[in-house]
């Protein structure tokens, strides 16, 4: 039997879509009849050992006094200690440099094929998280993922924009397969749109208030929409501190507190339930480099569209790989919150439009864009993984 080596500096399980990924990705392995370990952070409220959709799972401790990056070494030393004792694989696969880099570069000595997977980049990524990170360790981070790229046997990521940037580093475009995010439709199926006779129509976003989100465009077109029309947003996702007072601040400055529910992330069998009560689903995703640069793959959009809830989203090519504009969603232009506005307005003012987004936008998520669809391609990358 194929032993498969899956490593991820992520919680799991978690309400991130990073565990959601992880679990799709693990049935896919277990289903394919590898036996499967996972290795992941210890939240100190989970068990150390556990198993999850058929895999052995072991969570490493974690010093939660320590910042980002004494954690993120932690973790790498310690899975390359669990390797040394562990026993033969025959794939290690990996979704970050922290432990990716140890790996890959130790690949010829334990005998295993790698497998890098790529959904974004910390070099890229930490600086929304972390503003006082300076350029001096980011270049040296870059430097590192950029090795990990280089030594690894395949490279697997969720967009093409991302294979775009991967190449712009220097690697073979061969090597790197795009295989998108999904969603389950036993999870996700459309359902009516709300009654919106007498009731304040909502526009929903799910996802981490990080800056690249684009939340505060949201909450800068709000007054423009409540101009014309009633609405409440509400806004359900995981925050740091910093991120979380800066939303309040903004929403205080524009006088729209009543008009706004921020509550936090919920676990994702929970999120279905909360789309059912929206009208309206918003991606407001900002400009950056993040976004346009590295690229990405939204799960809440795929989630959204299956729900059959109309789609307001940025008009950016890592959206435009998922929908068709005028199609499956409207979109606005990034940062613009009076086009932003209007679009919602849109929708608002048409429900016949809205329930066609909606019905064409699930049909597509629900036959192009399953994590059944997206194991099938992994295990393609397998199978020629381990001919090789």
């Amino acid at each position: 039997m194929t032993r498969v080596l899956y490593t991820a500096f992520d919680i799991v399980p978690s309400p991130k879509g990073a565990s959601t990924h992880i679990l799709h990705n693990l049935r896919g392995l277990v289903n394919a009849d590898f036996d499967v370990d996972l290795i992941t952070p210890n939240d100190g409220l989970l068990p150390a050992e556990d198993t999850i959709e058929g895999a052995r799972v072991t969570r490493i401790s974690q010093d939660l006094t320590q910042n980002f990056l004494a954690r993120a070494l932690h973790f790498g030393k310690a899975v390359l200690s669990h390797v040394a004792v562990a026993g033969r694989y025959d794939v290690v696969h990996y979704r970050n440099i922290w432990d990716g880099l140890h790996l890959a570069q130790a690949k010829k000595s334990f005998g295993y094929k790698t497998l890098f997977e790529v959904n974004g980049l910390p070099s890229m990524e930490l600086k929304y998280h972390y503003p006082g990170i300076g350029p001096d360790l980011l270049m040296k981070i870059k430097e590192q993922e950029i090795a990990t790229l280089h030594l690894s046997d395949a490279i697997i990521c969720p967009s093409h924009v991302t294979r775009d940037y991967l190449s712009s580093l220097g690697v073979d475009r061969e090597r790197v397969t795009v295989i998108p995010n999904g969603v389950s439709p036993s999870d996700f199926s459309p359902s009516p749109l709300p009654n919106r006779d007498g009731r304040v129509p909502v526009m929903l976003y799910i996802g981490t208030l990080a800056d690249w989100q684009g939340l505060d465009v949201v909450v800068r077109a709000l007054p423009k929409i409540l101009e014309q029309q009633a609405v409440r947003l509400r806004i359900v996702g995981r925050g740091r501190s910093r991120q979380r007072k800066l939303l309040a601040k903004q929403i205080r400055k524009l006088g729209v507190e009543e008009h706004v529910i921020v509550q936090p992330a919920v676990p994702h069998h929970e999120i279905p339930a909360l789309i059912a009560e929206s009208d309206i689903c918003v991606a407001p995703l900002g400009l950056n480099d993040r976004n346009v640069t590295q690229g990405a793959c939204p799960i809440k959009v795929l989630e959204y569209m299956a729900a059959g809830r109309p789609l307001l989203a940025s008009n950016m090519p890592i959206v435009r790989e998922l929908v068709r504009e005028d199609m499956d969603a409207l979109l606005f232009s990034p940062n613009d919150p009076e086009e932003l506005a209007r679009q919602a307005l849109t929708l608002l003012n048409d429900l016949g439009l809205s329930q066609r987004l909606a019905r064409s936008a699930s049909e597509r998520a629900l036959t192009r864009f399953t994590w059944h669809e997206a194991q099938k391609k992994l295990m393609k990358v397998y199978e020629k993984l381990l001919n090789q």
